[in-house]
């Protein structure tokens, strides 16, 4: 019978692993393509707007009085995906659960190594939310000094705010046009301006954006010359953006040394493991062996961010 749940909990993995791997394919092509599926369907019409954590009523309860699942909200939006928060906790919930019942099968004794590899399999879900949420504002920053210019040029010309707003929803790629298109559809539901840009500032949260609604916002409560503000302001974004790419070329000797001091001590486990398979099997089977390994595990990762954070150098 314990065979038989083994097996069924390995197969069950393997099928969760495979959903997981295509949606990252998924991802790349999207990204590949310009356009996610998320984003198109935050583009499409919609007259409501749903912010239940879960469609699960008792679940969504549970999670509205933990602080974390609202930040998760928030970094679900950020990321451009319409995935609710109580799936993702399914989904991290379901990988833990699924990888510590198959190690522990397998290895009943070092549980405690079961349950760190449970830990980093839940874990996994919320990090490709982080990661996607990153390359998604990295591509916006790069798109908004151009976005400024298309303002600028569409406001010299005569055309009022609103309207050059939505020509650079209607022209622009995403993530830039989704994000330009809510705030515009704010706006003609009849939103403020700030109510507006805050929100465009909690969804975008770059000091770019700040900026931009500082500036806009400003414009219509004083007036001036939009278009001669926003001018400056693309020039001052493509100026710190060059400065980011200087200060990352010469940090990169930093960011790869990192990188091979972090992979090495793995990848010299495996050919030990390959040359002798039972050179480590003592400090595997001994009383003292996994509590060890864990240690030196997060010792590696700490290390590893502890250099990521040395190299990091923020403007």
């Amino acid at each position: 019978m314990a065979a038989v749940l083994t097996v069924f909990l390995a197969v069950f993995l393997l099928a969760g692993f495979a959903v997981v791997v295509g949606w990252l394919l998924l991802e790349r092509r999207g990204d590949a393509e310009g356009l996610v599926d998320s984003e198109v369907d935050l583009m499409l019409p919609g007259l409501l707007k749903r912010d239940d954590l879960s469609s699960i009523s008792l679940w969504s309860r549970v999670l509205e009085r933990l602080d974390v699942a609202e930040r998760a909200r928030r970094h679900l939006v950020q990321a451009g995906m319409t995935v609710s928060v109580g799936r993702l906790s399914a989904m991290m919930l379901l990988a833990a659960a699924s990888t510590f019942s198959v190690l522990n099968g397998f290895a009943p004794s070092s549980w405690l190594l079961n349950a760190a590899a449970a830990l980093g399999a839940g874990a996994l879900p919320y990090l490709i939310v982080l990661r996607r949420r990153r390359k998604r504002l990295a591509r916006f920053e790069d798109q908004f000094p151009d976005a400024l210019d298309f303002l600028a040029r569409a406001l010299r010309a005569g055309h009022p705010f609103p309207v050059a707003l939505e020509f650079l929803a209607n022209e622009s790629a995403a993530p830039l046009s989704v994000e330009m298109r809510i705030t515009s559809d704010e706006r003609r539901l009849g939103m403020s301006w700030d109510d507006a840009f805050r929100n465009l500032s909690q969804r975008v949260p770059l000091l770019n954006v700040r900026l931009f609604a500082a500036a806009v916002t400003l414009q219509t409560r004083t007036g001036g010359k939009l278009s001669e503000v926003l001018g400056q302001l693309a020039e001052t974004m493509r100026e710190a953006a060059s400065l980011r790419g200087e200060v990352r070329a010469i940090s990169a000797h930093g960011r790869m040394t990192g990188t091979i001091l972090t992979i090495m001590p793995i990848a010299i486990c495996f050919l030990m493991t390959s040359v002798n398979p039972g050179y480590l099997s003592v400090l595997v089977h001994h009383p003292l062996g996994p509590p060890l390994i864990l240690v030196s595990i997060g010792c590696l990762v700490l290390a590893h961010f502890v250099i990521r954070r040395i190299v990091d150098v923020r403007l």
